[in-house]
């Protein structure tokens, strides 16, 4: 998290200015995610998935802004700004996209993701070798 500024006023951070950058490791698409407590979805997470956090920036007007790494792969979420026309599921009655994620132990990593708030919505986990 940022430092707050000479009024205590939140500090945006341009991408660039980012810890963890592309630079190296060439160009990449990552999803992001509108949610409606970002703080939340982040803890959600990191407790379920293991994910870390590579960059968060919070706001107290414009919620959390966060870049999360499962593994290799990365992806992004915000707090929804329907200002800007990012809508959370809640707010559109369901999803617009969903995320693979291809783990070693599935059955472990879908238990621990219940464990602490996931429902499994689709069909049980599976090993789809």
């Amino acid at each position: 998290m940022r430092p707050a500024g000479p009024r205590g006023e939140a500090v945006w951070c341009a991408m660039s200015e980012t810890p963890q950058t592309a630079k190296g490791r060439g160009t990449s698409v990552a999803p992001m995610l509108s949610v409606q407590n970002g703080a939340r979805a982040v803890e959600f997470y990191q407790a379920g998935f293991g994910a870390q956090v590579l960059f968060r920036h919070d706001d107290s007007k414009a919620g959390v802004v966060a870049r999360l790494s499962l593994g290799k792969s990365d992806f992004w979420l915000a707090d929804e700004s329907p200002e800007h026309f990012n809508f959370s599921p809640e707010t559109l009655g369901g999803g617009t996209s969903r995320m693979v994620v291809i783990v070693e132990d599935p059955d472990a990593v879908s238990e621990r993701a219940v464990a602490v708030g996931a429902k499994k919505v689709v069909w049980p986990v599976s090993n789809q070798s």
